[in-house]
């Protein structure tokens, strides 16, 4: 067993590897190698179990790939090797008689899996017809079968194929979902793995291969509630300022309700991720009970549409990302269907601070927001996170340290704009946040009472990075819903 500890001292930070043998865990465990920065994973050990391949993660478009002598620690990186290519590396194995297989935005816009003979060795580039990211892969014990699951449009996709010689293998049809976990058993004949969808929280399913046949092996507890009437998405297409054609996905309510709908915008964060369909759970209260649709944009600097989309928004791009949102009110204010006057905008982490900058730039056209452990100025919060992820964060956001920088992210930052946030705002923070502290959200909140605009301000003395413990998930909702309904829904 190989695991990562990091942590950081007054030469910045770093990453212990640690391993140990899982029958003899205390004799046996030793570390591996102390290595700078705070992105090292392990990920896959050779047949003889002597060499290891590990990750170093600089950023969503830069990673390497290393290999270490188990016995000694002493590694080397292969990828990017010279001719090989340069760009995103991630999940890589061992390939049966040597080699290794990879996933990789090196030789082309989306992240193909691809085979290596060896390091520096041509690539075969094994899904250079499906225009779409290979987000995972699993590859059978004897190493003769690959499945992989490829996000189309947010949408998963699984396919599975014997390697040599190479021939598809035929799977049967599965929900419209998120597929996850993909495993194969010993034997390699059956391959199982965790759907998402709509209308069920995660549960474990397998395929028999020779069978085609779908078995589902858990049912998710759902409190009783009757699923198959939960809303499946629609996905939206609008086009930007410049455009470029921006998505996202439109839940509807039911029918019972009439009339142009209220709309909540629900922004991700990351700001590299992408809001993908999956089950709901209590936001299905919005839909079902209230009847507010929802929208979930994935606006430019999102994955899953190409590197160069992915990067869109770094730097001194980061304001067009706003202007996708301005967009996105242009298409709802084109919609009969929906309500162009009553529309809330959320989201946590980054998507706390878009949140926070659409509240800013475009107060005039939205009813109230919620802002979740967002960030309200990148310079300060560069200057306060956790040492460990600064220069993760820096790849993506600029470097404050650089004057033209400093001054770009202070003429952005939402913090500086809080005079022109004139619609109600809730803002949630926890106390123990080691990603954005809780100062982000201080300042914020003072900045607004000094203009008088409403604000709430909740504060959980012992969360972090967001809500886990149920009492106060459920707390922070049920305050939510009265905002929302003072707010988004009052005549």
């Amino acid at each position: 067993i190989v695991y990562s500890r990091v942590d950081a001292n007054e030469e910045g930070a770093f990453t212990e590897l640690h391993i140990m043998d899982p029958q003899n865990p205390i004799s046996s465990h030793r570390v591996l190698a102390t290595l700078p920065g705070g992105g090292w994973y392990a990920m896959d050990f050779n047949d003889r179990g002597n060499k290891l391949l590990v990750l170093e993660y600089k950023s969503i478009n830069e990673s390497y790939i290393h290999e270490f002598e188990v016995d000694s620690g002493d590694h080397e990186q292969i990828f990017p090797f010279t001719g090989a290519g340069a760009g995103y590396y991630g999940y890589t194995v061992f390939a049966k008689g040597g080699g290794y297989y990879t996933i990789t935005d090196a030789f082309g816009e989306f992240r193909d899996l691809v085979y290596f003979a060896e390091p520096g060795a041509e690539p075969e580039i094994l899904t250079e017809e499906i225009s779409w990211d290979v987000s995972d892969f699993a590859i059978t014990r004897d190493r003769d079968r690959i499945a992989m699951v490829t996000n189309e449009a947010g949408v998963a996709k699984l396919h599975a194929f014997d390697i040599k010689p190479y021939r598809p293998i035929s799977l049967p049809e599965l929900p419209l979902g998120q597929i996850s976990g993909i495993k194969w058993n010993p034997r390699g004949d059956e391959l199982a793995f965790t759907l998402n969808s709509a209308r069920s929280p995660s549960d474990v399913h397998s395929i028999l291969i020779s069978r085609k046949q779908i078995e589902r092996w858990t049912t998710s507890e759902t409190g009783m509630m009757t699923t198959d009437n939960f809303r499946e998405p629609k996905l939206i297409e609008w086009e930007s300022f410049d455009g470029k054609m921006i998505s996202g996905f439109l839940y509807e309510p039911p029918s019972k309700f009439t009339g142009p709908r209220p709309v909540i915008i629900n922004i991700h964060g990351g700001p590299e991720s992408q809001w993908r369909p999956r089950f709901l759970g209590r936001s299905n209260f919005w839909l079902n009970e209230l009847g507010i649709a929802l929208i979930y944009p994935n606006v430019r600097g999102s994955s899953g549409y190409g590197k160069t989309f992915v990067k869109l928004d770094n730097g001194f791009g980061r304001e067009d990302s706003y202007r996708d949102i301005e967009y996105l009110l242009n298409w709802i204010g084109q919609q009969r269907d929906l309500d162009k006057d009553k529309i809330m905008v959320t989201g946590g982490s980054y998507g706390g601070f878009m949140t926070l900058a659409v509240a800013s730039n475009y107060s005039d056209r939205i009813t109230c927001s919620v802002d979740i452990v967002g960030i309200s100025n990148l310079r300060t919060f560069l200057e306060n996170t956790q040492r460990y992820r600064r220069d993760l964060r820096r790849a993506e956001y600029g470097d404050e340290r650089d004057p033209a920088m400093y001054e770009f992210l202070e003429k952005i930052a939402p913090l500086n704009k809080a005079d022109q946030i004139r619609k109600p705002m809730f803002v949630v923070q926890g106390a123990n946040d080691p990603r954005v502290p809780q100062s982000e959200a201080d300042q914020i909140v003072a900045a607004l009472k000094q203009t008088r605009t409403p604000v709430w301000y909740l504060v959980a003395r012992d969360e972090g990075h967001g809500f886990a413990k149920k009492a106060n998930a459920d707390y922070q909702f049920y305050a939510t819903v009265m905002f929302v309904q003072e707010h988004l829904l009052a005549p």
